[in-house]
């Protein structure tokens, strides 16, 4: 396999000037020795060396720019010095670098400084679990809280959700690929609802219609004692739905399941593993809703790039024993000395706001290309998790109009961007929907320049797909 990468392309070329590598031995030895289970170097087959800010430098010495940023847990970029004098002063003060849940200054200030940033009538009442490293871990320990605390069994999620790739959180998944060759899951008592997927509406409406009939079903799937639906411990959700396209729900659509949720005494659980620490514009994506939940699932951008999870969660929850939940590397304190410097930074900075201002203009930008390319069905988002669903024109159109999906074409865009030096990660149904996940650091001038590659990529794969037919 080869790739074609160029450093800067130029503003006025019509054509860039594309050159390739052969293989590399790293990427050979991948191939044969790593499992078949490996997934981001199918589609992006670099093997890096290098790494600061925003980009990435592979082992032939291309610069990438990097719009996966670790799938989002990148919140300040790669190396950043905040991230790194942290991690420093936990290895020169020599403390425990293993410290199961047993306490230290550094794990208090995290806390401290995770509780300052939570919405004050949230972390007055909060508690919190530290869980194994990664978010999965997370979501499953937020399943027993919710079960222990309610004496229920039935968990309900979304359509197109996203918790993770444990099998109880699998069981959340809306996702069946990962699903169907495992059977029957460990973790039963799971529950779909409809998804405000406002492009592709489930109920063929969208918009403030779709918005209502969606929360009437749920709220009387919750209500009529025909819907055969035990009572749930809890409904999980995420604001923005990451894995499934990059979808925000309706602001109105999260208050209303808020207002439902706690009339019927139901834990309202939001994922925030993707979405929390600034990525959307707020510190936490259900703040856009104005809304204040009973748990929130935290990893990613948490750890300043390494592996940590946390549950926080309201203290009428707080009755299940000692032991209920635990984790050998719970206790990773310089994943929580980078934590907190993050969310310092985070907050010095003003990276919110930032990110709601550069999103809107990569947003503007991306509707621009749209203008000029149909194939670019629709621009959503929040913040900086943006994401562009790829569409064939003359498809037959569904109940609003829209084209269907084509993940080829969007196979052919991030390859496109890839050999100008632009690293975007692909999701969505049948993986059509291109995503920009960048870190939270990015610059005015550097969203210009991802708008540039993107929109030469959009040009070059329609091109070559014209010329195909």
């Amino acid at each position: 396999m080869s790739i074609a990468i160029v450093k800067e392309p130029a503003d006025t070329a019509d054509e860039l000037p594309l050159f390739g590598f052969d293989d590399n031995p790293l990427l050979a030895r991948q191939r044969q020795q790593e499992s078949n289970a490996r997934s981001y170097p199918r589609r992006i087959p670099l093997a890096l060396k290098r790494a600061r800010g925003i980009h990435v430098e592979d082992i032939e010495g291309r610069v990438f720019i990097d719009c996966l940023a670790g799938a989002g847990t990148l919140a300040l970029g790669h190396n950043h010095p905040v991230v790194l004098a942290a991690i420093r002063q936990v290895l020169d003060d020599e403390l425990p670098l293993h410290t199961l849940d047993l306490t230290t200054p550094v794990k208090d200030r995290f806390v401290q400084d995770l509780y300052a940033v939570l919405p004050p009538s949230f972390a007055a009442r909060a508690k919190i679990q530290f869980c194994g490293p990664t978010g999965t871990d997370a979501v499953e320990a937020a399943l027993k809280l919710v079960r222990t605390a309610s004496g229920c069994s039935t968990i309900l999620s979304f359509q197109g959700g996203y918790h993770g790739m444990s099998q109880g959180a699998l069981a959340l998944m809306g996702n069946l690929k990962a699903k169907t060759p495992l059977g029957s899951l460990l973790n039963h008592g799971v529950q779909f609802l409809p998804f405000p997927y406002d492009y592709r509406c489930p109920f063929g409406l969208g918009g403030q219609a779709g918005v209502e009939v969606n929360l009437r079903y749920i709220q009387n799937l919750l209500t009529d004692p025909e819907s055969g639906v035990q009572p749930p411990a809890a409904i999980i959700v995420e604001a923005v739905q990451g894995e499934a396209g990059v979808i925000p729900a309706a602001n109105a659509w999260l208050r209303g399941l808020r207002k439902i949720t706690s009339k019927l005494g139901i834990a309202l659980i939001l994922d925030e593993i993707q979405t929390g620490f600034a990525r959307t514009g707020k510190l936490f994506a259900f703040e856009h809703a104005g809304i204040v939940p009973d748990v929130v699932v935290l990893s990613k951008a948490i750890g300043g790039s390494l592996p940590l999870s946390v549950v926080v969660y309201q203290d009428w929850l707080d009755v299940w024993e000692p032991g209920a939940h635990a984790g050998t590397f719970r206790g990773n304190q310089m994943a929580m000395a980078a934590g907190s410097a993050v969310i310092r930074h985070i907050q010095q900075h003003e990276l919110a706001q930032h990110a709601e201002q550069v999103g809107q203009q990569l947003r503007e930008r991306l509707q621009e290309i749209q203008q000029a390319h149909p194939q670019l069905g629709d621009v959503r988002g929040r913040g900086l998790m943006l994401g562009v669903e790829i569409v064939d024109p003359a498809g037959e159109r569904d109940a609003l109009g829209h084209p269907p999906y084509h993940p080829t074409l969007a196979a052919a865009i991030q390859g496109e961007c890839l050999k100008r030096g632009l690293i975007l990660e692909l999701g969505g149904r049948h993986g059509s929907v291109v995503r920009f996940l960048p870190p939270l650091i990015i610059t005015h001038g550097e969203i210009d320049r991802v708008g540039r590659i993107f929109s030469r990529a959009v040009t070059a794969a329609v091109r070559h797909f014209h010329g195909a037919g």
